[in-house]
């Protein structure tokens, strides 16, 4: 159904950010096309970046899970481009590079992500293209999204649910006033 898409507003960061962009270059025209679009939308958010290359689409879940453990980011973007080929290699990268993207979003860490699965070339061109669609800033903007949220939610907290007031540590079985330990 076209025309039907709806774009979110950009996102609203109390304090900049700083992204990693993880690319895939495998086909660097297409790559070059989602960079531009993802970098457009991180420097419009006032945020900022840095920005690395790997071998191939499955590389990039591995690279972020690395940079998540040894680094300072905020979130990560991964961009890269897997066209259908003659064989069923192409479910494989598809599958386990969107599967490793997932389970380290399941883990509370902001990734947009931009791996573009396409049956040809003039499909990833439409939507890598930057006058139209293009994947990369789309991707980067669900990556500054996710950041926005997780600092919506991960706000300092007083005393609501199971988290303890300040000062005010229990131990099972004691009163406040005569604690045993």
């Amino acid at each position: 159904m076209a025309g039907t898409e709806y774009t979110m507003p950009r996102a609203a960061l109390d304090k900049p950010a700083k992204l990693l962009v993880v690319v895939a270059p495998f086909y660097r025209d297409i790559a070059d096309n989602l960079i531009a679009g993802a970098t457009a939308e991180i420097e419009a958010t006032g945020a900022t970046f840095d920005l690395v290359e790997v071998p191939g689409a499955l590389e990039l879940p591995t690279a972020i899970g690395i940079a998540e453990r040894l680094s300072n980011y905020d979130g990560y973007v991964a961009l890269g481009c897997v066209i259908r080929g003659e064989t069923t290699h192409y479910e494989t990268v598809c599958n386990d590079s969107s599967r490793g993207i997932t389970l380290l979003g399941l883990q509370g860490i902001c990734i947009g992500n931009g791996i573009l699965t396409v049956e040809n070339r003039d499909q990833a061109e439409a939507r890598a293209d930057p006058a139209r669609m293009n994947k990369g800033g789309g991707a980067a903007a669900a990556a500054l999204h996710l950041i926005a949220l997780t600092r919506k939610w991960g706000a300092p907290r007083k005393g609501v649910g199971f988290i303890p007031g300040e000062g005010d540590r229990r131990i099972a079985g004691t009163s406040k006033d005569k604690p045993t330990a």
